[in-house]
């Protein structure tokens, strides 16, 4: 069947017609990708034969419908557009076209040849994320298609430059490879993590891989007088069961090897078999009988037929010390059960004939159900993400309700985490917990198979130790999140005087006076200003976005009159053009007794034979003008987006220590901030020392952030902006 090399389509058709496919089924087959071939530019018709060739055979292993099939082929055609949906949905049916649909919904991260540096961040907009499970509730069959999408895009990026194979392969270890094992898919799930770890860990894939086949022979030579000696004993107990090896995998070893923090030589069970049993009790028998020949390693042994994983998967594990002392991992499972673990959920389809409702179908996909229904009860996309990622990515625990319902929680978690996960409610109230009938602490840890009942008061409150992760009250997102929006609902008043202590200090460290925040909260989108200074004191809304706010609001769109601009020139620092109605260009100049910042309220102030003088309109000078009743003044505003640098002067205090002006110049440097003047002063006495610098900066937001930078290093003790 592997003919994508010699990109045989014919072969592979022929090949289809004796696995059980009808010529008719085949026929459509071949019309799905007669169809992406025409769509396929000229020069791009082979690759894309031999890529898309490649993710029908993948799909076909994993024994899908004919549905999923021609999906897998058309996924990537051109569905923008009402005419294009109509066209597809006219040539292979409304399903289809459905699952093709989904499949571009699964596409959260796009990475693209010309624009590799999309996937770079890695960071899933919650949106983006609830259409992609949405997709995937909707018709499972859509994340089949993405994980051959992506196992096939692994396999041909070998001659790509190496920063795409890392965006690549990265995207896949992140999101793919954990979804495949969630959904239970071991036969991609593997191969998406091989290879995911080939660009992203090349040096230790390369090693693993040299070592394996530099040992091969002798470990084949082992293992196969190991399984000869099991088969025997298995056939005079008269347990019907089949021996064979089994591949060790690259990523399984590396994790290994991490874990341990030993190197690959270290690693001595990359010898394996697998039992395949008939029945269950047969499954017991084969573990008997392989204990009973080698001792075996306590720690080392699973039984997950009796607890199966949180993807439904079932086998049981143990090691043994083999002949010569050596170590040899042994599974034992039954023929449907490995093919549950191969398939995951496209096992169902496999299945699907002649039965009736798939329970275990049913249980791999009903935790994107959960996770949907709580989406609208998230605080903000980032919760909704971090869930996400903790369904993929940790162990989960399953526990009982006093009604005997399952309950699936990730692990660690605690009988808070379970309120929760009832009603949030039960959360707020809950005082208690039973596990088993016993009274246990909140920050009981729950193991599978746990019976949890929660014990409530009739008016309850959470308390902010629930949210403390060193107390470990709670493990999920899920139940930090309810709290936390419980806070912030009960709160809100406390939050905005804290708000507003912390937009005062800002203005203060800006050296802006007398700001409309009025005017500030409706550039913020807020209704009322508490609602400001409530997101302030919650941390929701950070100085930066407020110093962002304050030079948009104060730009010339505000005045009514018409705009007078100025324009500063990287040429000349100084000097920039001002034009006045019914006056024209005048030549202009920053004051040095306030050194205005664009954002800062200006004036202007026509001097003899300097043109004119921009202040802050807060300066001592200018206020002095205007008790004067000054006829020199007159209104100016910033101008647009020719604005380059302005000077402005910025004070430091801080504990003098060695390398105090060394750690903060080089702070400046790294930031790109042109220093230039440096002034400092220092008290042997107190050991404080104050310096003050003239630097170039663009606008008040980089301003804001720069002088947080400057916070932050040790011994500072004030950061802010003055005026001479």
């Amino acid at each position: 069947m592997k003919n994508t090399e010699a990109h045989d389509l014919e072969h592979w058709l022929q090949q289809l017609l004796t696995e059980n496919l009808s010529p008719e089924e085949v026929e459509r087959i071949r019309q799905a990708f007669d169809f992406r071939q025409d769509e396929s530019p000229v020069d791009d018709k082979k690759e894309r034969l031999t890529y898309t060739l490649g993710v029908a055979e993948t799909l076909f292993d994993l024994q899908v419908d004919t549905e999923t099939l021609i999906a897998g082929i058309l996924y990537d055609a051109n569905v923008d557009g009402d005419n294009r949906k109509k066209i597809i949905e006219q040539s292979f049916g409304k399903n289809i076209l459905t699952l093709v649909s989904g499949v571009h919904k699964m596409d959260v991260m796009p990475v693209s040849e010309s624009n590799p540096q999309s996937g770079q961040s890695l960071q899933i907009d919650g949106e983006n994320l609830r259409k992609m499970l949405l997709a995937m509730v909707e018709d499972v069959r859509v994340v089949l298609i993405k994980l051959a999408d992506r196992l096939q895009r692994l396999r041909q990026i070998k001659n790509s430059p190496p920063e795409l194979q890392q965006k690549i392969a990265a995207q896949v270890h992140e999101i793919f490879a954990p979804l495949a094992n969630r959904l239970g898919i071991w036969q991609i799930k593997w191969q998406l993590e091989d290879l995911s770890l080939r660009y992203l860990q090349p040096e230790a894939y390369h090693r693993i891989a040299k070592s394996l086949a530099e040992r091969r022979v002798d470990r084949e030579e082992y293992i196969k007088q190991f399984m000869h000696t099991l088969q025997a004993e298995l056939g005079k107990a008269g347990v019907k069961a089949e021996v064979s090896g089994r591949v060790k995998h690259i990523n399984s070893i590396y994790r290994k090897m991490m874990r341990k923090n030993v190197d690959i030589d270290q690693i001595f069970d990359v010898r394996a078999v697998r039992i395949l049993a008939e029945t269950i009790p047969d499954c017991y028998a084969a573990l008997g009988i392989v204990h009973s020949l080698w001792p075996y390693v306590r720690e080392e042994f699973d039984d997950y037929i009796t607890s199966p994983k949180n993807n439904n998967y079932q086998s049981i594990h143990t090691a043994v010390h083999g002949p010569e002392e050596k170590l040899v991992e042994v599974q034992i499972r039954t023929q449907a059960m490995h093919d549950r673990c191969e398939l995951g959920v496209a096992a169902h389809w496999r299945y699907k004939e002649g039965i009736g409702h798939d329970e275990s179908f049913d249980r791999k996909i009903a935790w994107l159900r959960q996770l949907l229904e709580w989406k609208d009860e998230a605080a903000d996309g980032s919760d909704f993400v971090a869930e996400f990622r903790s369904q993929v990515f940790e162990d989960r625990v399953y526990v009982f309700t006093p009604a005997g319902n399952i309950i699936d929680l990730p692990g660690g978690s605690t009988p808070l985490d379970f309120a929760y996960t009832i009603h949030t409610e039960v959360g707020h109230r809950c005082r208690g917990a039973k596990v088993d009938g016993a009274i246990v602490p909140l920050t009981y840890v729950l193991k599978t198979g746990d019976k949890v009942e929660i014990l409530t008061i009739k008016e309850g409150q959470p308390s902010r130790d629930w949210i403390n992760p060193h107390l470990g009250y709670t493990q999920s997102h899920r139940a930090k999140s309810k709290i936390l929006q419980w806070f912030r609902t009960q709160e809100h008043d406390q939050n905005a005087i804290d708000g507003r202590v912390i937009l005062d200090k800002e203005l203060i460290r800006l050296g802006l006076k007398d700001v409309n925040i009025d005017k500030l909260s409706q550039q913020l989108k807020f209704k009322q200003t508490s609602d400001m200074m409530a997101a302030l004191g919650r941390s929701e809304v950070k100085t930066t976005q407020i110093a962002v706010a304050l030079q948009d609001y104060l730009d010339p769109q505000e005045v009514q009159e018409p705009e007078l601009k100025l324009r500063h020139t990287a040429a000349d620092k100084t000097q920039s053009d001002i034009e006045v109605q019914g006056v024209g260009n005048l030549m202009t100049q920053m004051a040095k007794c306030c050194k205005p910042l664009p954002g800062d309220d200006i004036t202007g102030y026509i001097t003899q034979g300097r043109g004119v003088s921009i202040h802050r309109t807060d300066c001592a000078n200018i206020l002095r003008a205007l008790n004067e009743d000054d006829q020199h003044l007159i209104e100016v505003s910033w101008g647009g987006p020719e604005q380059d640098v302005y000077s402005v002067d910025i004070q430091i205090i801080a504990y003098d220590r060695k390398g105090l002006l060394h750690d903060i110049t080089a702070l400046l440097s790294n930031e790109k901030i042109n220093v230039t003047a440096v002034n400092t002063q220092s008290n042997a006495t107190t050991h404080e020392a104050k310096m003050k610098l003239s630097l170039e900066i663009e606008n008040l937001a980089r301003l804001s952030q720069l002088l947080t930078r400057i916070n932050e290093l040790p011994n500072v003790h004030e950061a802010r902006r003055v005026s001479q």
